[in-house]
């Protein structure tokens, strides 16, 4: 059998979120509601950014940048999960599938390399605040976002390229609400071994060199803050860091419970309930964690919605 592929079936049935019939208007109203509030609330910190010259500083060039990421991640599967739900065969094309992929890998890496650069900028900031405006210049901040969004684009791309290669015969469903790597490897009935070599040589480090990144940027935060003498500036300190190691927690601690620290009695549902709290229900969390504390945005929106008021009235 030969070809571009050597695929023999045309889709893959998604089966991570088959709930009692009874329930399904309800779960699909929910995810509905959660996706909503996630592109509105991640819109909104990006148009923000984007009107007030006050957030034109490295910290919210990062976070716009996370903010755009969190919308696509989300995008790239919910609305397929919804459609799903509504659907009598929750079915997705094998081109479709290796697509959600590709994005799904490439938004979800994004996601932690920002969390990285976000990460530095507050070592900085609070480290070396003399010396901040001088080693965050834009051609640095510009050069850590361009870098994030290359290496993740080969990474997607590097795993999308290898399971083109990889022959599926009569299993065609998947026990997940998108097309996981790992769960859609299952299924295959040719060699997998140069996937699984490629996924332990370079999937396991870009979450896990990350991680370790910002857990020892933390950690000479941490330092430098006990040596404060002030208890203001340790407030200042902690509330500036607060958002950041929330979301941080949030999507990294999902994640490795979930693929790197993998139960033997994980069952399906929990597999399922866990990759949603990081596609579904962090990004949605990400604009208020990082707005509802945040006085510079609060600010931006009061100048904004005053700009408005006082253009509407000339």
């Amino acid at each position: 059998m030969t070809g571009r592929n050597q695929s023999i079936i045309s889709e893959f049935l998604l089966l991570g979120l088959s709930s009692q019939p009874e329930h399904q208007n309800l779960f699909y109203a929910l995810f509905l509601a959660m996706y909503l509030i996630t592109i509105l609330g991640n819109l909104i910190i990006i148009i923000l950014i984007r009107l007030d010259s006050h957030l034109h500083t490295p910290m919210y060039l990062f976070l716009s940048n996370l903010s755009f990421s969190d919308l696509c991640f989300s995008s790239v599967t919910i609305p397929k999960l919804l459609q799903n739900m509504q659907s009598q065969v929750p079915s997705i094309p094998y081109a479709g599938c290796l697509t959600q992929m590709c994005f799904f890998l490439f938004f979800g890496d994004l996601e932690s390399f920002l969390l990285v650069a976000m990460a530095y900028d507050h070592y900085v900031a609070i480290c070396f605040p003399l010396h901040y405006t001088t080693i965050m210049s834009l051609k640095l901040c510009l050069s850590l976002v361009v870098l994030s969004w290359v290496l993740t684009m080969l990474h997607a791309l590097l795993h999308t390229l290898l399971m083109a290669r990889v022959s599926f015969c009569v299993d065609n469903m998947i026990p997940h609400f998108f097309c996981d790597l790992s769960a859609v490897l299952k299924l295959a009935c040719s060699d997998t071994h140069v996937n699984d070599l490629v996924i332990f040589i370079i999937g396991g480090p870009v979450v896990v060199f990350p991680f370790l990144l910002i857990i020892v940027s933390y950690a000479r935060i941490f330092s430098s803050i006990l040596k404060v003498p002030s208890s203001c500036g340790i407030h200042k300190a902690f509330s500036t860091c607060g958002s950041h190691i929330s979301v941080v927690s949030l999507f990294f601690g999902t994640i490795i419970g979930l693929y790197l620290c993998p139960s033997a009695n994980n069952s399906t549902e929990k597999e399922t309930i866990m990759a949603l709290m990081y596609t579904v229900v962090t990004p949605m969390l990400n604009p208020f964690i990082y707005s509802l504390r945040n006085r510079d945005m609060k600010g931006a929106l009061r100048r904004v919605l005053c700009k408005k008021k006082k253009s509407s009235c000339v």
